[in-house]
């Protein structure tokens, strides 16, 4: 069981003169704080400022908010930033690491009354897990089993008004009854490149690192839509231009940065080029299975599907269909090889 307390700050700032090598904690500091400060997902900023202030004026607890999207987008961030305007701590847990009914429960029992628990990846939580969950959502309460045999018996404890913040990218995979449980359901999407550009002007900012607009606009348009990729995007291209120029990164370093980091000028980097072509040149541009697909580039079939295909298809280079997936005419002239399609619907080279 792994739970961490996300209420308070450790003070570090992102000032250039104490830094770590730490990138987890660098990325922390880059993160918006508050909602005002939130670029982008202007929907989903909106409904949690209606949320958040409606919940302070009756002062209540925030409502359970599931948030659901791709990674990379911002769904942790959003948890903090409701914690910090709500003025409440936020403890940190996910699916995975919550293995028995009694870890969710030493869980429960710890919080105080208004803190959020936000779990990430709660897709990923079993059953039993999610039984102890029911009532803790609806009725503030927590049901322990004592005993074994006839001599079992149910004791309900109650528990103070807290916020249950859940985060997955497979929303599909969640059970209806914990599905509605979520007073709130906000899906995050890709952000559109200006959106990426006033991230990364931003962070550059906080990170005190000269950034030229063609070279803040080169970072943004690979970036994939996604802040976590222009953040990470941002520091290698930094620590090129401390290494190769004067520190200012200009729009020729930014691209002989990217290039060494093998992200082409769309955002496409050697995973997504090796599905492409996996796709292509080995099954004819398909339709092939995604557990074929994935066994065919030595890759998890859970990253094709979370990771890459998302940003695939907003570019339409890929196609689900009931037979599996194929390859678009966009992503064969993207990679520089012809296209065609046969009366029988086959495609070839």
């Amino acid at each position: 069981m792994n739970v961490k307390d996300g209420g308070a700050s450790d003070g570090r700032t992102v000032d250039g003169v104490k830094q770590s090598g730490d990138e987890g904690a660098l990325d922390r500091a880059l993160r918006p704080q508050r909602l005002d400060e939130l670029i982008g997902q202007n929907t989903v900023r909106d409904n949690l400022r209606v949320m958040i202030a409606a919940a302070r004026a009756r002062g209540e607890s925030l409502d359970h908010v599931l948030i659901h999207g791709p990674p990379g987008l911002g769904k942790t961030t959003l948890a903090h930033i409701a914690g910090n305007e709500m003025g409440t701590a936020v403890r940190v847990t996910s699916g995975p690491a919550i293995e028995r009914a009694g870890d969710l429960a030493a869980i429960l029992t710890n919080l105080h009354a208004g803190d959020i628990l936000f779990i990430d990846e709660i897709h990923r939580l079993n059953r039993a897990v999610e039984e102890v969950l029911y009532p803790a959502m609806e009725d503030q309460a927590l049901d322990i089993v004592i005993g074994k045999g006839p001599s079992a018996r149910s004791v309900r404890l109650k528990l103070p008004p807290i916020t249950i913040v859940g985060a997955t990218t497979r929303l599909a995979l969640m059970t209806a009854p914990l599905r509605a449980r979520f007073g709130a359901q906000l899906r995050v999407d890709f952000y559109p490149v200006a959106a990426i550009e006033l991230i990364v002007a931003r962070a550059a900012q906080l990170l005190n690192t000269p950034l030229d607009d063609d070279a803040r606009s080169e970072v943004a348009r690979r970036a994939r839509g996604t802040p976590r990729v222009a953040l990470r995007l941002l520091r290698r291209v930094r620590d090129y231009a401390q290494v190769k120029g004067d520190g200012r990164v200009t729009q020729a370093l930014a691209v002989a940065a990217l290039s060494l980091l093998e992200v082409d000028p769309l955002g496409l980097d050697d995973i997504d080029r090796r599905v492409l072509c996996a796709i292509i040149e080995k099954f004819n541009g398909g339709p092939v299975g995604l557990e074929t697909l994935a066994a065919s580039i030595s890759e998890e079939s859970d990253t094709i599907m979370d990771v890459v295909e998302p940003y695939l298809l907003q570019l339409g280079f890929l196609d689900r269909t009931p037979r599996g997936r194929v390859a678009t005419a966009r992503a064969f002239a993207h990679l520089g090889l012809a296209y065609t399609r046969t009366e029988q619907g086959q495609l070839g080279l």
